[in-house]
């Protein structure tokens, strides 16, 4: 299924009406409504999608109280990619959809406006200025201090350019993301941009598939290296191959936040026309049979561990419309962790610029100036990546120079250093209701200072020439994907003396891939003030101690949890 947005028909393009498909049962029926949680009561009450147009012809035009009075209505909020920040009142965040991570010029010029006209909070920040917005970790861009009588604005600005906010967030299909450089990176082995984007435009504005027991995260990689952290996704699809078809093998069940889970391999071979089909079949499996009475458990991974791979598999097959495969050979045999730098594309004489977004913040004319280099010297796109970082696809060879040359290239260097190039951070205690901490700034003025102490590795240490990915999360939501990461930081407070202060849980050597596995939590509640040098006596640790092409993940995991401690600690054993 294929939703078309017509901006004559659908203004706002939401692409709402009438797309749904009949038959799915809006509610597992061997459940009553009485064993249902809230968040189920009010999807049952009225559908969250009718939010939309009551924003359009209300709320807009009668302020935030009377969306206050309606019960369970902010919440509905969130199938069309808005919440409200912290600050409440009449203050909300927008997330925009990205399938595949993929922009045109146009589009990223609109996000930037927007974020420039409607995204001004009271007060410049003293590091990011105003009118800013973030990249995210599943490849969407979120605005920030908006209105309630400007979203509509927004919509329609946005529809114009083929852009939606739909389903962004909620207990739906959030953005499925994939390989940023699909379609010009030469390693590729599958297309996997036209998969997520197919993927997208099923499930987008259908009714029938966005009451589902909580958010529903896909991945799709048709590279070698993973790029898109399949394992950590509600569905994953990563390259295989059965004879001399080349597809994907199919893994469910991946997750984060409390209960971290790597998703399981089904044996289940798809060609890619076969792809929103599974995906279709895997949420109806979801919305019939995953846990609607308790939200803490009511993710896919519990699923998943309820049933077993098999027999998920079993239930799976049921629902598919195609008889599945198995035996394929997985093709998928590495962990890319960004595509900062300057790369050769799959066409000759085209390079791909990867360019450093500390912690993913630009501002709303950063990102209008993104769109005028993607048109000056690129192919008219401009990649996002999971890690927070875009991408400039189709820059010759001859213009490669004068890209670098251009004065936003100092802010967001193909070149930057290590700290700086892997740094990822969520949304923090600025704009999050659930966050202990702040991260944004944090995050970037962290990197900073580590890159300013590179004199204190070795000249050939590999941590000079690749990243040490450090993630900041602002709590156990793991928005900012800790577990994975090299270094993560979870947000905490530490209960001094005589006051409590912004503390990180801190945990070392996480990586996906051929090395898959969550990262061992070392520390608890660190002050924040201490991680610059927690982080560089890590650094410098594995610089002094690591043998000859050992990762850093490899060394930490050979490397008694209770050494890291003290190493993180500063402590000599």
């Amino acid at each position: 299924m294929t939703l078309r947005r017509d901006t004559h028909d659908d203004p706002y393009g939401l692409g709402l009406d009438g797309a749904h498909v009949e038959g799915l049962p809006f509610l597992n029926p061997y459940r009553s409504i009485g064993e249902l949680n809230e968040t189920e009561l009010m999807k049952l009450r009225r559908h969250p999608f009718e939010v939309a147009a009551a924003v359009i012809d209300t709320y807009a035009k009668e302020g935030v109280e009377a969306l206050n009075a309606i019960p369970g209505e902010v919440e509905r909020l969130k199938w069309v990619g808005v919440y409200p920040q912290r600050q409440g009142g009449d203050a909300f965040m927008m997330r925009v959809k990205v399938p595949g991570g993929v922009l045109t010029a146009a589009q990223t010029r609109e996000i930037g406006l927007a974020a420039e006209a409607y995204g001004r909070g009271p007060e410049d920040h003293p590091l990011f200025g105003n009118s800013y917005c973030d990249i995210t970790t599943r490849q969407t861009v979120q605005l920030h201090w908006l209105h309630i009588a400007d979203i509509p604005r927004i919509w329609e600005r946005f529809a114009r350019v083929g852009l939606t906010s739909v389903q962004a967030c909620g207990d739906c299909a959030r953005n499925v993301t994939s390989c940023p450089v699909s379609g010009v990176d030469p390693h590729e082995l599958v297309d996997s941009l036209s998969v997520a984007t197919a993927i997208s435009d099923f499930f987008t504005g259908n009714r029938t598939y966005a009451n589902l027991p909580r958010k529903f995260k896909i991945s799709v990689s048709g590279c070698s290296e993973n790029c898109s952290r399949v394992e950590i996704n509600d569905v994953g699809y990563w390259p295989a191959s059965l004879g001399d078809v080349v597809g994907f093998n199919v893994r469910v069940g991946g997750g984060l936040s409390d209960g971290e889970r790597l998703s399981s391999d089904l044996d289940l071979f798809i060609t890619p026309d076969q792809a929103v089909e599974t995906a279709r079949a895997i949420a109806q499996l979801y919305a019939e049979l995953g846990n609607r009475e308790h939200r803490g458990v009511s993710r896919m991974r519990y699923l998943v561990q309820e049933l077993g791979p098999d027999g998920f598999r079993a239930e799976l097959v049921q629902r598919l419309d195609f008889e599945p495969r198995s035996g394929a050979t997985p093709l998928s045999t590495g962990y890319r962790r960004d595509h900062v730098g300057v790369h050769p594309q799959v066409q000759d004489g085209l390079f791909y610029v990867g360019c450093a977004v500390p912690a993913g913040r630009l501002t709303g004319l950063e990102f209008v100036e993104v769109a005028r280099l993607s048109d000056t010297y690129g192919d008219g796109h401009v990649r996002l990546g999971v890690d927070q970082n875009f991408i400039l696809s189709g820059v010759s060879e001859v213009r490669i120079p004068a890209l670098l040359n251009e004065a936003s290239m100092v802010k967001f260097s193909p070149h930057a250093g290590p700290f700086t190039r892997g740094v990822v951070a969520c949304t923090g205690n600025e704009f999050c209701r659930y966050a202990i901490t702040e991260t944004k700034q944090r995050a970037v003025q962290l990197a900073q200072r580590l890159d300013a102490r590179l004199d204190e590795l070795s000249p050939d240490s590999p941590l000079r020439s690749q990243p040490l990915r450090i993630h900041l999360s602002g709590c156990s939501a793991s928005c900012a994907q800790p577990q994975i990461a090299d270094i993560g930081l979870r947000g905490a407070v530490h209960k001094g003396d005589h006051r409590l202060e912004e503390a990180y849980d801190v945990g070392i050597g996480g990586a996906l891939g051929p090395e898959a596995g969550f990262l061992n939590w070392v520390e608890g509640a660190l002050p924040a003030r201490q991680l610059e040098d927690a982080i560089m006596n890590a650094a410098v640790a594995y610089d002094q101690q690591h043998h000859e092409g050992e990762t850093f993940t490899a060394w930490s995991r050979r490397t008694n949890p209770s050494e890291l401690r003290t190493i993180v600690n500063g402590r000599t054993s």
